[in-house]
């Protein structure tokens, strides 16, 4: 699949979340089969690019080629200069966030709240635009179907987006007053892919490799973004590869593959948040990783009372090893 000058090797792809997909779970989940992952959402407000917080979200040290970085904010310029900023970090592409439907975000006008402002919106995709052209970075659009069920505007955004420059959509099956209930639909999915030349994304309840299969099917989409069934399953991207290449359902992971892989993924998490902000920030990755495993609600709640880095790996360790 083709994004600009970048060939992605595959059309199964790692969504932006806030709070979870930092450089060290994108590293994984592209290293367990994502074609392309995309960062967490950056602030456009400049008084915060010092921040630790926004630091740590702009470091792509070590990262697998195209990076990825979604911006989100309600000005053209500062979305512009955010786009400049993020670039000067390593963004090889910048990704416009228009699908956050959390309330601090929307309180503000940002994420899918820009849905209601199409001038608005489009004031900043075309100003972000502008912004990466002259560096050859390609700008992506990520949507909702709209901002109600009775606001299903995304088709003409993403026309509109279209005209402007934007090289690729994604829209999750639901509108901002759904938030994550009920469940998402892919009617309005495929109206933009038919409405669009530009790839179009499909994003939204894709937690097996057959749904995978059948949302391609269902809205002609070029590729699936998967989220929140990538908590704690990083796996499940070569999982809907597999499928999607052979037809044939793959192995699930063996205990000690994701002892592996959860020890892995703690040790570059720490080493980037540091001892207590690390240690408190991996306990959301360990509990969605023993989340179905016998004995895992009880080992979650035992680790989230440990107050060290090294006693949470060790507890890590021994659960897996069955010394718990």
């Amino acid at each position: 699949m083709q994004l600009g000058q970048y060939t992605l090797p595959n059309n199964v792809f790692a969504a932006p979340m806030a709070g979870v997909t930092d450089r060290p779970f994108r590293k994984l989940c592209k290293r367990l089969g994502a074609g392309y992952a995309v960062s967490e959402m950056v602030t456009s407000r400049k008084d915060l690019w010092n921040s630790l917080k926004t630091s740590r979200r702009a470091d792509h040290t070590g990262e697998i080629a195209p990076i990825s970085v979604q911006i989100a904010g309600t000005d053209a310029q500062m979305m512009a200069d955010a786009a400049r900023y993020n670039i000067q970090r390593g963004a090889q592409i910048i990704d416009i966030n228009m699908g956050c439907p959390a309330k601090k975000v929307c309180n503000k006008w940002a994420g899918s709240a820009l849905m209601q402002d199409e001038a608005l919106a489009l004031e900043i995709v075309a100003a972000v635009v502008s912004a990466c052209s002259p560096q050859n970075v390609p700008v992506t659009l990520k949507m909702r179907t709209g901002w109600s069920v009775d606001n299903k505007n995304a088709v003409s955004i993403a026309r509109a987006a279209e005209s402007a420059g934007v090289q690729m959509l994604t829209v999750h099956g639901r509108t901002r007053e759904q938030g994550y209930k009920g469940f998402a639909e892919y009617e309005t999915i495929a109206a933009v892919k038919a409405a669009v030349r530009v790839p179009v994304v499909a994003n939204g309840d894709i937690t097996t490799p057959q749904k995978a299969r059948d949302v391609l099917a269902a809205t002609g989409a070029d590729a699936v973004m998967i989220g929140r069934a990538a908590q704690g399953r990083p796996w499940i991207f070569r999982e809907i590869v597999h499928f999607l290449t052979t037809g044939e359902t793959l192995a699930a992971p063996a205990q000690s593959e994701i002892k592996t892989l959860l020890i892995e993924h703690l040790l570059e998490h720490y080493e980037l948040y540091g001892e207590q902000t690390g240690l408190y920030t991996a306990r959301k990755h360990i509990g969605w990783y023993v989340q179905g495993f016998t004995g895992g609600e009880a080992f979650r709640q035992h680790m989230n009372r440990l107050e060290s880095c090294e006693a949470q790996l060790q507890a890590v360790n021994d659960f897996f090893d069955g010394d718990t």
